[in-house]
């Protein structure tokens, strides 16, 4: 997974090594149109990808300190290695696989491709060490030991709860538009949200939403709220792009709350 895109040659470049150190292993692309250097929506796609894989060695990169201090990493969650920058991007994909047992520095050169280049570790060093580990290389062999829990991670994602109020963040949008929020179905559930109906607040603006199981329980056009494939709150329009309609970005808040009873007209009758 990169936000290299594709219309350039990095991403065939990081495989071209891989074949040539692992040529028998089998590659699967997660994600290369992450959007430029956001390490946030790459972690996010990641730990919502890896649950979904066999056990595999993970390349993930998208590193804007690429060439300064930050430092390069693998890691052991589950049956699966994952390695790339220690920039909060593997953590929380760790954390979806039981969570980190071991990691280590990629600090010997041994099992890096010799280049000049600063700026493409992807290829240069992330890569050739992926291969290296799938054709049996020890994690251990590959740099000094780190404790696992001095990796950095990224502040995990606001949700807090009262009764009635789902006061959260929106984790990500998708290629659809869709909002997912950070909050799950049991956040909704304690809330004493999950039965509806309910209204989405954004700033001073408030919108009435259905609160259904899929974008076609609202009508076309229409916000529904519901839980998406990763268990997560999201909003969606159907036929249409919510993060557009409602004009949201990842960190946002987003407040969900019990709708308000319109006011009627008192009732009364001539003397």
């Amino acid at each position: 997974m990169t936000d290299f895109g594709q219309r350039d040659g990095f991403v065939a470049a990081c495989r071209g090594v891989v074949a040539g150190i692992a040529p028998a292993a089998s590659l699967v692309d997660i994600a290369h149109e992450v959007p430029p250097g956001d390490v946030h929506h790459g972690a996010v796609v990641l730990a919502q990808t890896v649950p979904y894989l066999p056990p595999s060695v993970v390349v993930a990169v998208v590193d804007p300190g690429v060439g300064g201090p930050r430092r390069g990493v693998a890691l052991a969650a589950g049956a699966s290695i994952l390695v790339g920058p220690d920039n909060g991007l593997l953590p929380w994909a760790a954390d979806a696989l039981g969570g980190p047992t071991a990691a280590v520095e990629l600090s010997d050169p041994t099992y890096h491709r010799r280049s000049a280049a600063n700026t493409f570790h992807g290829r240069d060093v992330f890569a050739p060490v992926a291969a290296h580990l799938a054709v049996g290389t020890a994690l251990g062999a590959l740099g000094r030991a780190l404790a696992v829990d001095g990796l950095v991670r990224l502040p995990d994602p606001r949700v807090e709860i009262r009764e009635g109020v789902l006061d959260t963040d929106v984790l990500t949008v998708d290629h659809f538009g869709n909002v997912q929020l950070a909050a799950r179905d049991t956040d909704l559930e304690a809330a004493g949200l999950a039965r509806g109906p309910v209204e989405v607040g954004v700033g001073d603006r408030s919108y009435a939403v259905v609160l259904g199981t899929t974008f076609a329980d609202a009508a076309p056009g229409d916000l529904a709220l519901f839980v998406d494939s990763a268990g997560h709150v999201a909003i969606a329009v159907n036929g249409g792009a919510a993060a557009d309609e409602l004009e949201l970005a990842a960190g946002d808040e987003v407040v969900v709350t019990p709708v308000t009873p319109s006011p009627t007209a008192p009732s009364w009758s001539a003397p």
